[in-house]
């Protein structure tokens, strides 16, 4: 990329030859030294000589960055080459300083040429990035200060661009669990809905010549008169859906992370649940099943992630999907509340949180829905769609797990399997207690 000037500044040598040349100025005034009067012009023409040099013939670089890996995960490092390349007008040389976001700590400093250049006169440089927090952060550009071949003047140039980092949730290692039954050998999944006469007949057909007797449905045959045999056994890809809820209000735990310097929106019960999702979305995947992600409203849940491969997508299968969800997830937020449409109820009741969650497109397996604090409407609005999954689970998390006794009956008595925790629970501790704990309300330390 062209640079572009910022400042130009003397250099302190520089400085010391205009104020000498103004001493000498102030002799020649004086005395009526014509010699006095020539020197003091060649030491004040010569910075300005310098200045006007380096900003008529600006150096030309080229800045390549690349990140090693591309996508890293919280708590490991990355590792950051920074290719620089002069062209056009050479340079005598330059310091250079890496534009990183305040939570990197101090921007690496490095010297152009390095001592190592390549035959083509580039020069590269290594330095390594580590964050506890997920994000996607903007590395760079490169601010590089040039100073002329005698040391008089030197200018400040904005080399390059800004390049994304895109630092994913780690997923964390789940203990076995007891919850999900063997795929089969091709690896698909059986329909295992409940059967009614209404099913039965949907799953038969009349009889054909040359279908074998061991396949009449003896039932539907008495009812309908005529022989009537089974229809081959529905057989669906093995897909587990994941639900985030991803509204502010239901992770509003007391101390948001107010968005400073382009970071989320987000809190620490909001950090939990995209931890709980990517750790959850790996074990169905090690499991043998394609992920299904939506938020609450059954829209893509990455829809509103400036890190997302593809915003638009909702399955993700095998690991190469699971890296794009872990990904989307790196610069997913918390979703503030549009503004009320007054006189909109209908469009207001269409948003109600998890009433698109009817059974029309959900996919034939474990249903996980991820969520802070909710309430009583909302855990009714919830509770029906047990009745479309294999496997329906809910994990709650809030800093007061014990207010949401009343929600979690209401989810139980509908078929979920439900527990609510504290962002303090280790998210594996809190998968287990989808196994074990009978009551579904955890904190840190035990029961509450």
């Amino acid at each position: 990329m062209d640079t572009s000037s910022v400042t130009r500044f003397f250099t302190p040598r520089g400085w010391g030859l205009v104020c000498a040349g103004a001493a000498a100025l102030l002799g020649a005034f004086s005395l009526g030294r014509r010699d006095l009067l020539a020197l003091a012009v060649l030491l004040i023409g010569l910075p300005v000589l310098a200045a006007a040099l380096l900003r008529l013939f600006k150096p030309g670089f080229e800045v390549e960055r690349t990140f090693s890996p591309p996508l890293v995960e919280t708590g490991t490092a990355a590792t950051v080459s920074l290719r620089v390349f002069s062209r056009g007008t050479p340079a005598s040389g330059a310091l250079m300083r890496e534009g990183l976001p305040f939570r990197f700590g101090p921007s690496p400093v490095f010297r152009f040429p390095s001592g190592y250049r390549a035959e083509n006169g580039s020069s590269t440089y290594e330095y390594r990035l580590r964050s506890s927090r997920r994000g996607l952060y903007g590395i760079g550009p490169v601010t590089a200060e040039f100073v002329d071949p005698l040391g008089l003047a030197r200018t400040v140039h904005t080399l390059g661009g800004t390049d994304r980092l895109a630092v994913a949730p780690a997923p964390l290692e789940f203990p076995p669990s007891s919850l999900f039954g063997a795929l089969g050998t091709d690896g698909s999944a059986p329909s295992r809905r409940r059967g009614t006469p209404s099913e039965d007949d949907a799953s038969t057909r009349e009889y054909r010549h040359g279908d074998p007797m061991r396949r009449v449905h003896w039932p539907a045959t008495a009812r309908h008169g005529e022989l009537m045999v089974r229809q081959e056994e529905p057989v669906t890809a093995p897909t587990a859906s994941i639900v985030l809820d991803q509204r502010l209000a239901s992770y509003d735990d007391g101390s948001p992370l107010n968005p400073e310097n382009g970071e989320l929106l987000t809190s620490e019960t909001f950090e939990w649940a995209v931890s709980a999702v990517v750790s959850c979305a790996v074990f169905f995947s090690e499991s043998g099943y394609g992920v299904r992600f939506t938020d609450e409203l059954s829209r893509p849940g990455l829809a509103r992630s400036p890190s997302a491969v593809d915003a638009g997508e909702t399955g993700f299968r095998g690991s190469d999907g699971v890296q794009n969800l872990a990904e989307g997830l790196a610069a997913l937020g918390l979703e503030s509340p549009p503004p009320a449409q007054a006189g909109n109820l209908r469009g207001a009741d269409a948003a109600a949180p998890f009433a698109a969650l009817d059974g029309s497109g959900q996919a034939p397996g474990p249903l996980l829905v991820v969520a802070g604090r909710i309430d009583a409407a909302q855990a009714h609005t919830l509770a029906p769609a047990a009745r479309y999954a294999r496997q329906p689970l809910v994990l709650l998390v809030t800093d007061r797990p014990a207010a949401l006794r009343p929600v979690l009956k209401i989810l139980r008595e509908a078929g979920w399997t439900a527990v609510a925790v504290t962002p303090a629970t280790p998210v594996p501790a809190a998968w287990s207690l989808l196994d074990h704990d009978p009551q579904g309300v955890h904190a840190a330390g035990g029961r509450v």
